[in-house]
């Protein structure tokens, strides 16, 4: 079967997607360098000075994108209690997010790029989730912009406790597919280069094959692995993903903890539903960024961030970190037990919860 140009354009970017994922950091920290507003007579110490945001931020996307959740649910925390201590100095809200959300964006769109080489993401549903949750990501981005700080804490707590147990609750372990055989998995991994009856939809991206027969989807991964469900179940995920996208774009996280769930609810392999979920994340993160850092001027009564305000010297590190982070996630939860991971994620997010909350009552 002979490949359309735009095929072999896709699967050239995915055959080389590390090299493009990290060329993005570097263009991002370049032009942030020479273009980004910053204080006037700035030097070497200004961007040199949040240099060891990057180990913390590196771990934080790690282990956030090896169970598929939103990197600012961690890096909000971070910057609301641990940075305080070690740089001496505290961030507004609408700033914190902002950084969260940033780096986010790259560090979830390095991981979904890692997650669609490997055959791991049904576009179909990424794109009717992301659809369905993108006006409330958008409300939630302009309500932060007029909601009171001691408030603003205290949803912070409350999206925190509803990921904790929605966390703890879920089987986010990875069961066991159906294997093909060796050869099946060879052909696989090549898309159908020989004379391959895998499953094969020509517009899919990435290298998995696809098929659809009678509303079951048939997926094989680039390892040989075989995946079973179907598309049934919009209802139980719109309510889900359209409640946690107000908390994404109120603060930077909740779509990818309160959807996700819902995606193993109806069904989805726990696989494929981490995957699928890095897509709708990473989108929703971009659009909320965007709306955090341009939206101010349009809300009556709410303060206007201007570029000049964003913390480029954190972000400079920040980027990179999520960047790298990303990549290795994929790996790493292959290797090691994301059950683990996933209660120790969720007891963080627990205790975390409580210490918003005594802030939010000013006990703190």
């Amino acid at each position: 079967m002979t490949e359309s140009t735009p095929q072999r354009i896709q699967k050239s970017f995915l055959r080389y997607q590390h090299l493009f994922v990290f060329a993005a950091p570097v263009v991002f920290v370049v032009g942030v360098f020479f273009a980004a507003p910053t204080p006037t007579g700035v030097g070497t110490d200004y961007w040199l000075e949040y240099w060891w945001l990057f180990p913390f931020f590196l771990l934080g996307a790690t282990i956030v994108n090896t169970v598929g959740i939103s990197g600012s649910a961690l890096f909000v925390p971070f910057l609301i209690f641990i940075f305080p201590l070690l740089a001496g100095e505290t961030l507004t809200p609408s700033t914190l997010v902002k950084v969260g959300l940033i780096s986010e964006s790259f560090g979830l769109s390095s991981s979904a790029v890692a997650f669609i080489q490997y055959g791991l993401v049904d576009r179909r549903l990424a794109a009717t989730l992301v659809l369905g949750g993108l006006p409330f990501v958008v409300g939630g981005a302009l309500l932060s912009f007029v909601i009171p700080d001691p408030l603003f804490h205290a949803a912070l707590g409350l999206a925190l406790i509803a990921a904790a147990y929605l966390m703890l609750k879920a089987d986010l372990s990875h069961e066991e597919p159906d294997a093909t055989s060796e050869s099946d998995s060879a052909e696989a991994a090549t898309d159908g280069a020989g004379e391959s009856d895998l499953p094969d939809d020509a517009g899919k991206p990435g290298d998995a094959g696809v098929e659809t027969a009678d509303g079951t989807v048939t997926r094989v991964d680039r390892a040989g692995e075989t995946y079973y469900y179907s598309w049934s179940g919009y209802l139980e995920r719109f309510a889900n993903y359209s409640v946690g996208g107000v908390f994404q774009g109120l603060a930077g996280f909740g779509i990818g903890e309160l959807g996700i769930i819902s995606q193993l609810r109806t069904n989805v392999p726990v696989r494929v539903a981490i995957g699928t979920n890095h897509i709708v994340v990473a989108v929703t993160a971009v659009i909320a960024s965007l709306v955090h850092v341009f939206g101010g001027q349009f809300v009556p009564f709410g303060h206007t961030l201007s570029l000049a305000s964003t913390p480029w010297n954190m972000v400079v590190f920040t980027v990179p970190a999520t960047v790298t982070g990303g990549q290795i996630a994929p790996y790493v939860s292959n290797a090691l037990d994301t059950e683990l991971i996933q209660k120790g994620v969720g007891g963080l997010f627990g205790i975390i919860a409580v210490a918003l909350f005594l802030m939010a009552t000013g006990a703190v």
